[in-house]
């Protein structure tokens, strides 16, 4: 496949993800910010290498080949993100750009082996699964901090926004994968919360709570 092509794989596998649904060429030309017309001369082509089922007007779906191949993607993507952090202390906001041109390298002995020298990782640096080498994937049980009572205790195990002006706000705030949370008071008014974030006292939008995910203890 070309890199296009590896692109549109695994935006139009995202985007299953999320929907759990055959996907718009609409939508897919929106994340990939490009004209519908050019989406559909590449849903043709994946289609031809059988790598999508698309029929016009009934969107688009992976077939189990595509699907295995757009997780391949996504496993290189991850696994260069974790290197990328732990073995050069890139910050995690810096490392998708990086990652997406990675992502393209073809050798799989290549990745497989840094997958063995990271340690078999099952996150990348955002807390999103990382498929190992047979596309298998391992979910950890998660839910969104905003959804947690008062009092309710969790550790923080991913972000639903990986942009880099939030994780950047992260930062500032001195959270991080791993960071032990528990909410203390939650507003009416606005749904803000006060929460204790590794014994330190913060008060946190809806907005930023609603893109923390965080695991039960």
């Amino acid at each position: 496949m070309t890199f296009s092509e590896e692109n549109y794989l695994k935006q139009i596998y995202h985007l299953t993800v999320v929907t759990n649904a055959a996907v718009s060429t609409n939508a897919i030309a929106e994340v990939m910010d490009t004209k519908a017309s050019s989406v559909t001369d590449m849903l043709k082509k994946l289609a031809e290498k059988e790598l999508i089922n698309y029929k016009k007007y009934q969107g688009v779906s992976l077939t189990n080949q595509g699907r295995l191949e757009a997780k391949m993607i996504v496993r290189k993507h991850r696994l260069w993100e974790v290197f990328l952090v732990e073995k050069l202390d890139f910050s995690w906001d810096e490392v998708h750009d990086i990652a997406e041109q990675l992502e393209h390298i073809k050798s799989e002995k290549l990745i497989n082996k840094l997958d063995d020298f990271l340690g078999n990782p099952t996150e990348d640096p955002h807390g999103d699964p990382i498929p190992n080498a047979e596309g298998e994937i391992f979910k950890v049980e998660k839910q969104l901090l905003s959804d947690l009572l008062v009092h309710q205790k969790g550790m923080c195990v991913g972000v639903k926004d990986t942009s880099s002006e939030f994780l950047k706000y992260l930062d500032k705030q001195e959270i991080a994968l791993g960071s032990k949370i528990e909410i203390l008071a939650k507003e009416t008014f606005d749904l803000s919360l006060k929460v204790q974030v590794d014994g330190k006292h913060l008060t946190i939008s809806n907005k930023i709570a609603s893109n923390l995910f965080v695991k039960i203890k």
